[in-house]
């Protein structure tokens, strides 16, 4: 655990203790200074696996991620008044979501532009070979989520660095879609276990071992599920840029720096000379040399940080601060007064609807980093200044 001088919950101690129990478990479970209570397995842990993997673990907004690029801009080059710059960015991407019972839902797109058009033709051919084997998952909001926002704690948003650079960062998942292939293929482990009967610690650390009848349909699916993530990031940066250009009247070049990483996700590595499935739940690939991205939350600074390739965090660093209280609690214990203060200086929602947002529902992020120092090196400290939510 790289949890040192941050508080981290019982429950989530007792949660990962059962995650490590499992006969599947490749040496230990590593916790990450983030982690915090989760459903099936805690966010903040890296999971490293032997010729299985827990869907549960892996979660269902697969491949959510970060994406961040620096530009040419600096802060004198924004305008004065950001409401501008907010407003564009809204306008290009979807955000948020309604409720079924209201119609069409405002977070997808109604008509889906070029680039959404553009990257969905390389995820069709493949979406459709999954969708053979289990119909259901067609049923579902793809083509038209690819470049739109989401809700929650996903942003995208304008930062400064320390040297005054502008930066766009981003983060978003898979969307609907890939929740809904999270949630069938944790149904189908929770089946498997039962017909199995493992004696499971909790239900939701169900498991599909090499060679299970869905095996290879979830790798192919979560697979699938992570490039959407990315794509996803990728159309919603190109249409923040080109929205930027509208309100923006100076030329600028962007990707001078250029990250796109996932925090939610499962992959083969090798580790201690072994071939192990990684699920990094709300974990960061943090490779020796490898670019990361950890944000704070709003109104709190972010970090560009460079992998240290710690083996016993098997290669992992946090995803960002975690939070230390549920959305429920937050909303009643924080005012919009609260959010007003916690937010200034940042042109962003400052409603009754963001409130279990606020900075204070998250871990101090200078603590976090310094709990993690033997994980990452920090390459640019970013504020934000424009921060756009679902």
């Amino acid at each position: 655990m790289w949890t040192q001088g941050v508080p981290v919950e019982s429950e989530a101690k007792q949660q990962l203790a059962n995650i490590s129990r499992l006969p599947i478990v490749f040496k230990h479970v590593a916790v990450m200074p983030d982690v915090h209570l989760g459903i099936g397995a805690t966010i903040g842990s890296v999971v490293p696996t032997l010729k299985a993997i827990i869907p549960a673990a892996v979660g269902v907004d697969l491949g959510c991620g970060m994406m961040a690029c620096k530009t040419t801009l600096t802060a004198s080059d924004l305008p004065e008044n950001l409401s501008s710059v907010r407003a564009a960015i809204e306008r290009a991407v979807p955000v948020g979501m309604t409720p079924k019972r209201y119609g069409r839902d405002k977070g997808s797109w109604e008509t889906p532009p070029e680039e959404t058009d553009a990257a969905w033709t390389n995820l069709v051919k493949e979406f459709e070979e999954i969708c053979e084997a289990h119909p259901r998952i067609k049923n579902t909001n793809n083509y038209k989520h690819l470049g739109t926002l989401g809700t929650g704690n996903h942003f995208i948003e304008l930062c400064l660095d320390e040297n005054q650079a502008v930066w766009i960062m981003l983060h978003s998942g898979s969307r609907g879609v890939g929740n809904a292939i999270g949630s069938h293929f944790i149904e189908l482990a929770k089946k498997d276990a039962e017909l199995h009967q493992r004696n499971l610690p909790d239900q939701d650390l169900a498991y599909f071992e090499e060679g299970a009848q869905y095996f290879g349909d979830y790798v192919k699916g979560v697979g699938w599920a992570q490039k959407f993530a990315a794509a996803n990031r990728e159309v919603m940066m190109v249409r923040t840029i080109n929205a930027l250009r509208k309100v923006i009247t100076k030329p600028f070049e962007t990707h001078v720096e250029a990250v796109n990483c996932h925090h939610n996700y499962v992959q083969k590595e090798t580790h201690f000379g072994q071939e192990v499935f990684v699920t990094r739940k709300g974990a960061v690939n943090a490779e020796a040399g490898k670019l990361g991205i950890i944000p704070g939350s709003m109104g709190a600074k972010s970090f560009i940080v460079r992998g240290r390739g710690n083996p016993e965090s098997f290669n992992s660093c946090s995803h960002g601060a975690g939070r230390t209280m549920s959305r429920t609690k937050a909303q009643k214990l924080f005012t919009i007064e609260d959010q007003v203060r916690a937010t200034e200086g940042v042109e962003c929602r400052k409603d009754a609807g963001v409130i279990d947002e606020i900075p204070m529902a998250y871990k101090d992020i200078d603590a976090v980093m310094v709990a993690q120092r033997e994980l990452v090196d920090v390459v640019h400290v970013l504020k934000q200044v424009v921060c756009v939510k679902g």
